[in-house]
């Protein structure tokens, strides 16, 4: 614990390079007095409107809330969500200048419609293919000339197109040149993408899938965390299980335990960004 707590004290000497999908986050929210009269759907009469960070840039936001310093690597468009992410994350303190703007593609958003505290539908504005490779080579560039002021890489996952398995291979070689930890937030499908990350951070339904292994008890946790382990050729595997903790399956060590400490919460949208940021 008195290690612990040094790393947690030190927390502020620590500089960042988050890379991923940049996503601004839309909550439309409202009341429901009535259903539509042209079809079975609720009409929401709408009270106000509110943007967050989401994607990458949440994850740029938790570092920042531990007192980290962040820089961040990712893709928008040429459009107003472009701006508002960039500009809101300058605000926060953020190194915005590994920053890319692509004319091609959209700026990612999502668009909940809440209603009296309930999540009532949401719509995204977005295109998932992969970012080009003109993109991919200035991203690598950016981590080469800054990885001297870098003391560890987070790779934030959200499958929208910006972490393709050449720009991985690219940036966990740079890395690994350097000797610097890389943390993963992984999608399922580009599981395969992270091999040599340092430490890989799925939720339980994702190591479910990416291990085969149905997660339904101490015994298959422990299977799927170890052949995840085997397969990644990663230091580590930390599962994130919800209410029931996290469980870390390190290289020659088996399996730590984390518990949970239950909190009555209104939103858990973003929990994976707070343990990759930690």
């Amino acid at each position: 614990m008195e290690r612990l707590a040094t790393y947690i004290h030190d927390f502020h000497h620590a500089t960042v390079l988050v890379i991923g999908d940049l996503v601004a986050d839309h909550y439309i929210w409202g009341k429901v007095e009535r259903i539509s009269p042209e079809a079975p759907v609720p009409i929401v009469d709408v009270q106000s409107e509110s943007y967050m960070l989401g994607g990458a840039g949440n994850v740029a936001n938790n570092i920042l809330s531990l007192e980290g310093k962040v820089r961040i690597c990712g893709v928008v468009g040429h459009d107003e969500m472009g701006r508002w992410i960039t500009h809101a994350l300058r605000v926060q303190g953020v190194d915005t200048s590994g920053m890319i703007v692509d004319e091609e593609r959209p700026t990612t958003k999502k668009t909940r419609v809440v209603a009296h505290s309930q999540h009532v539908v949401r719509f995204d504005h977005e295109q998932r293919g992969e970012i080009s490779v003109r993109s991919q080579e200035r991203i690598l560039e950016y981590v080469r000339t800054h990885l001297n002021q870098t003391g560890a890489l987070v790779i934030s996952d959200y499958a929208k197109g910006v972490v393709t398995r050449t720009l991985v291979k690219g940036v966990i070689e740079l890395t690994k040149e350097n000797n610097i930890p890389v943390v993963v937030d992984p999608k399922m499908k580009h599981f395969d993408y992270y091999t040599g990350a340092t430490i890989i951070t799925p939720n339980t339904a994702e190591a479910s899938i990416a291990s085969g292994i149905t997660i339904q008890n101490d015994e298959s946790l422990r299977r799927a965390g170890e052949m995840l382990l085997n397969q990644s050729g990663s230091a580590a595997i930390l599962i994130t299980r919800g209410e029931h903790g996290m469980s870390l399956f390190e290289r020659g060590k088996g399996v730590m335990n984390i518990p949970a400490v239950g909190r009555e919460v209104y939103d858990v949208t973003g929990a994976g960004d707070t343990v990759v940021g930690a």
